[in-house]
């Protein structure tokens, strides 16, 4: 049976996005492959919601949305 990934967690730093997964894994990947991330304030990247069940991130200050799934491809 394939499970899929869920984020339980998540953090911005200025080098990375930082996402934690139910599954024990913690992925990091290039904060500037997420321009939208690179040019926010530090308060608008810690306004971030897990949405569906885990399976993406969303910030509502900047309208972007990344899926768990596609980290999991460029990590």
């Amino acid at each position: 049976m394939k499970i899929d990934p869920v984020a339980i967690d998540a953090a911005v730093t200025k080098d990375a996005l930082l996402v934690s997964l139910a599954d024990g894994r913690e992925l990091a990947t290039p904060i500037d492959w997420f321009p939208r991330l690179v040019g926010a304030t530090r308060a608008e990247r810690e306004n971030w919601q897990i949405t569906g069940r885990g399976e993406a991130l969303h910030w509502p200050d900047l309208g972007e949305d990344i899926a768990v799934a596609s980290l999991l491809r460029i990590s």
